[in-house]
C-alpha cells in the first residue's frame, strides 16, 4: 500500500472514531506531518506536529526529562515512548506517534548504526492508553532512511488500529 493510500485509510478510521492524532518527529524532520497534511481535509483528524530535533526541544516541547535522554540516548525506545506520550498530552489527542533515529550519513555507532530508528505509538481508546515502541534498522542514504521511517510509522499505526 502506498503512503497516501495508508493515510487515506487512517483518515477514515480516525474520522469514524472521531479521534485526532499528533506526531513527534526527530530524524524525519516533518516528513510524517507533510505526508499527513497532503490529504485534503486532514484538519478533521490531524491536530499538530512537533519537530523536536535537539534533545533540548524534546524536553521543552514534549516534556521529556533530560535524565531519560541521558540514560538511554535520544535514539532509544524509552525516548520514543516519552515523545509519543508527550505529544499525546501536549496536543490532547487520542493518538500520537513518534520517530527518533540516525538517518546518516554520520552519527552512527556500533551499538546504534546509521539507519537505526526508534518509534513510539500512544493510542488512547475505550480500554485505556496503549503505548508501544519498536526499533527498526533501515538501509540506504539519508533520504531513504527518513522515507522508510515515515512509511513504517504510518503503516504500523494502521495495523495497530485495525487490531
Amino acid at each position: 500500500m502506498s503512503t497516501i493510500e495508508t493515510i487515506k485509510v487512517l483518515a477514515e478510521i480516525l474520522r469514524s472514531r472521531n479521534w485526532q492524532m499528533a506526531a513527534a518527529e526527530s530524524c524525519t524532520g516533518g516528513l510524517v506531518c507533510a505526508a499527513l497534511t497532503e490529504l485534503a481535509g486532514s484538519s478533521d483528524w490531524f491536530e499538530r506536529g512537533f519537530i523536536a530535533y535537539s534533545n533540548e526541544a524534546k524536553s521543552a516541547y514534549l516534556g521529556i526529562p533530560a535524565k531519560l535522554i541521558e540514560m538511554h540516548g535520544a535514539v532509544s525506545e524509552p525516548t520514543a515512548i516519552a515523545m509519543a506520550e508527550g505529544a499525546q498530552v501536549q496536543a490532547g489527542v487520542n493518538i500520537a506517534i513518534s520517530i527518533t533515529g540516525i538517518a546518516g550519513p554520520s552519527g552512527g555507532s556500533i551499538e546504534k548504526p546509521i539507519g537505526t530508528v526508534c518509534f513510539g505509538w500512544a493510542i488512547r481508546g475505550d480500554s485505556g492508553n496503549r503505548v508501544l515502541s519498536k526499533t527498526m534498522h533501515f538501509t540506504g542514504d539519508r533520504q531513504s532512511v527518513r522515507e522508510q521511517a515515515r512509511d513504517f510509522v504510518l503503516s504500523e499505526l494502521l495495523r495497530l488500529l485495525k487490531n
